[in-house]
């Protein structure tokens, strides 16, 4: 219980810097260079990871790197630059509070996850908040935006969701059908988040030159904010997100993910001057108490089906253990 509360509350840290994302780019990033802005974010941090881990990916990981970084690096991070620009910071930051019913079905296409009844009641109770705050406001939404930010929620989450699955290997009875439970254990959170972001930056990289032409301008105050964008709200964050999604269950991290729009509408608010009315205020207590309901108990695992026949691996979880020989964990 007390591992899962540290797992917890390290877990956490990740979607409070991303909410406070929102506030950062909105208020100190060129807004008409989307592209710039996210390869600046990416590849920064990921070679500042990938210098800390030293290692190259092996095998299969070549290109699972490039698809995760496609995913949950260059889409994203682009869709979530522009809903930055097109949307207040707390409305931005609240559509992406629907990620947990995402993750939770991502979970349960792609893992066998099914989740649990206390989640399903957390994610609902969380995302009647997010409606609550999202239509009590009182300037109009730009439908763009919060379509902009939709797609963010989907991407991410089904991005996460089979980051997941490639760091668990098939031990657990989901099947890559590429690799054995120690080379995808081999990777490591470190590694592995170290990848994906290179891999999204530099394909970022040539598309932003292209589209966009020269690098914009840096005042000294968006060098400061490209500085927590890369290093706080991705290196950090994403290095803690993932370690959280090995070792707990994914509708547990997708509610924890609702600390992002708390963060943001309370950012918002008192710091950019955005109002926050009482229905808004309504919302945000119906989000904490699906984080509260959701959290995990003493002997929370992921819930996996395995086919029929199939005996239980032995050994510890697999999301627990750093594999044989090379494979060491980071």
């Amino acid at each position: 219980m007390e591992g899962n509360k540290r797992w917890v509350a390290l877990t956490a840290v990740a979607p409070v810097a991303w909410g406070a994302n929102y506030f950062v780019t909105h208020a100190f990033l060129p807004a008409d260079h989307p592209l710039y802005g996210a390869a600046l974010r990416a590849l920064p941090a990921g070679l500042v990871l990938l210098a800390l881990c030293r290692r190259r990916p092996r095998g299969a990981w070549w290109g699972r790197s490039a698809v995760l970084g496609l995913l949950n690096v260059s889409v994203f991070f682009v869709l979530v630059f522009a809903a930055s620009q097109l949307l207040p910071t707390s409305v931005a930051s609240t559509v992406m509070a629907v990620s947990p019913l995402a993750m939770m079905l991502a979970a349960w296409l792609l893992m066998a996850e099914r989740p649990g009844s206390a989640h399903l009641a957390g994610a609902a109770i969380g995302l009647g908040g997010v409606c609550l705050m999202l239509l009590g406001g009182e300037d109009g939404i730009s439908v763009p935006g919060v379509l902009v930010s939709a797609a963010a929620v989907l991407v991410s989450s089904f991005g996460h969701i089979l980051a997941k699955r490639w760091n668990t290997g098939p031990g657990t009875g989901t099947g890559t059908g590429m690799t054995g439970t120690a080379e995808a254990a081999g990777a490591g959170v470190l590694a592995s988040t170290a990848w994906q972001l290179t891999a999204g930056g530099l394909l970022l990289l040539p598309v932003a030159v292209a589209v966009e032409g020269a690098p914009p301008p840096v005042s000294p105050s968006a060098l400061l904010a490209f500085c927590y964008v890369a290093l706080v709200a991705t290196a950090l964050a994403f290095s803690v997100w993932f370690a959280g999604l090995r070792r707990l269950p994914a509708g547990t991290v997708g509610l924890i993910g609702l600390l992002n729009p708390v963060t943001g509408v309370l950012l918002g608010t008192t710091v950019a001057g955005e109002v926050l009315t009482g229905r808004q205020l309504g919302g945000l207590a119906l989000v904490l108490a699906g984080v509260a309901l959701g959290r995990p108990t003493a002997g929370t695992r992921p819930e996996r089906r395995l086919p029929a026949g199939t005996p239980a691996a032995p050994g510890p979880h697999p999301g627990l253990r750093s594999g044989p020989g090379p494979s060491r964990s980071t």
